[in-house]
């Protein structure tokens, strides 16, 4: 059973405390999600980094459960 997008934003925002965390359906069929994440924790890291931190949230769910899961992350900029 695919992800909900409420569910992938769930787990990312109790990872990574203040972030927002914006999702969309690719598909429309649930198991194609992109993720727009700006968090704090983000700062002095790189990219591949912060993208690790999203997949380290989901707890190990990616390429099983999550299918698919188009990112962008960024440091909040105020």
């Amino acid at each position: 059973m695919p992800m909900s997008g409420t569910e992938i934003e769930t787990m990312i925002k109790n990872a990574l405390p203040g972030a927002e965390v914006e999702m969309t359906d690719l598909a429309g069929d649930g198991d194609h999600w992109a993720a727009k994440v700006i968090a704090p924790q983000f700062a002095g890291k790189n990219r591949v980094q912060q993208h690790k931190m999203v997949y380290e949230a989901l707890g190990g769910r990616m390429g099983g459960v999550l299918h698919a899961l188009q990112l962008t992350t960024a440091v909040p900029t105020s």
